[in-house]
């Protein structure tokens, strides 16, 4: 056998080594962000910064990729409002459009993935972010999903395709056997799009009615689990799709039995449109994830009995299918939020504040540690023989012994009739939910709390839980 295709052949076993030999082939330095986020067979990689250059043996080392799982491809680029520096400065900012937003590139990236679709057993994930998918792209795209053999998840995530673009992907989803999650977030889609959408759902349950069926002769009992089709559908952050679109989805989800979750969160939602919604989970017991928050127009209470009628059809806590978090609640996480000042009154030295709140993480001195409010704060010693004066010894051993603060959230074993042993953890209700949740903390700080709860029968115990999974849904 001749060298070179002896070569070849090992390097299609292995991703990195064969993008290597095409870099040393081409002459050029293999990147390290190829190397640095291949783990685990998964190909993760931000290309804003890769030259036109550097790219061909990257997609020649994808088009013929036998071994990794997940291939995403990001772009965070974000075009020019055409201002007036813009306008002056028109050849330095083409200098710095990414080389991935010319028509070639994203052309020969798609034809790459095509082949690798049709070539690899082994691919599941695919994750094209932000992309400026045309026509052609997304054709290419399809022929390639509507061949490939072990792909379970296809994300175009803010990539602007549209309602064409999407009823031109719809056409391979709805007809593959292994696709069972789809994410269009951001696909600049409207009520149309989500027509799409409900048409592959349509589609899908009539073919599996029929297998249901089929499955169901001779006294056996069909698994819906394992037919195919899909499972999750991902439509965030698309505001044009409104009341039209959410009837769409509903008038499908009333009879579907096998999709699982649907996310609309900033899809500009109503109140008439949650009631179509709100109307499909009467019959449909299968959904165990319907997201309708962040639609301001959505009343709290419609809001609230969506998601609690989501929550009864199954136990979303140990279900493979999760809430997904909201990108405005990882800001908040990433961001602590701000100290609260009482302002107590004013004096000859200043007004005398009180910060309630986080410690900062800067020291207020150089040389000390933090300490908490708790530790830092020591009253001043009454004087003998005034009521309340303690010995230092006896002061010692009572802060010693002295129980801690009660936090907000109690953890408490109860026992059901059913003789099963659980965990009932009770949040501490927002200004909005007190009058729900009275009869709940009259329950905490009653003093027979075990043999009050030895009483709850399952079906209390199952509200108990779907109002404290509502809580850390908010």
């Amino acid at each position: 056998m001749i060298e070179s295709v002896k070569i070849r052949r090992q390097c299609t076993l292995d991703f990195y080594s064969h993008y290597e030999h095409l870099c040393a082939l081409q002459g050029s330095v293999p990147l390290k962000a190829v190397k640095a986020n291949l783990t685990q067979g998964a190909l993760d990689l931000i290309v804003d910064r890769i030259k036109a250059a550097d790219w061909a043996p990257l997609l020649n080392a994808i088009r013929h990729n036998k071994t990794l799982t997940s291939i995403g491809i990001r772009s965070f680029h974000q075009q020019g409002l055409g201002e007036s520096g813009v306008e002056r400065h028109k050849t330095y900012f083409r200098r710095r459009i990414p080389a991935i937003r010319s028509k070639d590139l994203t052309g020969q990236l798609c034809k790459a993935v095509k082949s690798c679709l049709s070539i690899s057993d082994v691919l599941k994930n695919l994750e094209l972010q932000g992309l400026l998918l045309r026509e052609r792209d997304l054709i290419l795209l399809t022929k390639g999903l509507a061949t490939a053999s072990s792909l379970e998840s296809v994300s175009l995530a803010h990539c602007p395709i549209g309602d064409g673009g999407l009823e031109t992907i719809c056409q391979s989803v709805k007809n593959s056997a292994t696709i069972r999650y789809v994410n269009f977030t951001g696909c600049s889609l409207t009520w149309r799009g989500a027509e799409h959408i409900a048409n592959v759902l349509k589609h899908q349950t009539m073919k599996r009615h029929g297998e249901a069926w089929a499955e169901s002769l001779r006294y056996r009992k069909p698994d819906l689990d394992y037919m195919t089709g899909l499972r999750r559908i991902t439509f965030n952050c698309n505001m044009l799709v409104g009341d039209r679109g959410a009837s769409a989805l509903a008038d499908c989800l009333g009879e579907d039995l096998w999709l699982k979750a649907l996310d609309l969160q900033q899809c500009g939602i109503s109140n008439e449109g949650a009631r179509s919604l709100l109307d499909a989970l009467q019959t449909n017991s299968t959904l165990v994830v319907l997201d309708v928050r962040k639609n301001p127009l959505i009343d709290h209470v419609m809001m609230k009995n969506i998601i609690e009628r989501v929550l009864m059809n199954g136990n979303s806590a140990n279900s493979e299918y999760k809430w997904l978090m909201s990108p405005s609640s990882k800001d908040a996480l990433k961001t602590r939020p701000k100290k609260r000042t009482i302002v107590l009154g004013s004096g000859r030295k200043g007004k005398a504040t009180i910060r309630i709140g986080l410690m900062s993480k800067k020291s207020l001195s150089p040389g000390k540690k933090n300490t908490s409010v708790k530790d830092s704060y020591s009253p001043k010693p009454l004087p003998p023989g005034t009521k309340g004066f303690l010995p230092w010894r006896t002061a010692e051993r009572a802060k010693r012994c002295r129980g801690g603060p009660v936090d907000s959230t109690e953890e408490l074993p109860v026992k059901i009739q059913t003789g099963i042993p659980v965990k009932v953890t009770v949040e501490s209700a927002s200004t909005s939910e007190t009058e729900d949740t009275e009869d709940l903390d009259d329950a905490i700080h009653h003093p027979d709390l075990p043999k009050s709860f030895d009483k709850i029968n399952v079906t209390k115990y199952q509200q108990l839980q779907v109002r404290s999974m509502f809580c850390a849904l908010k």
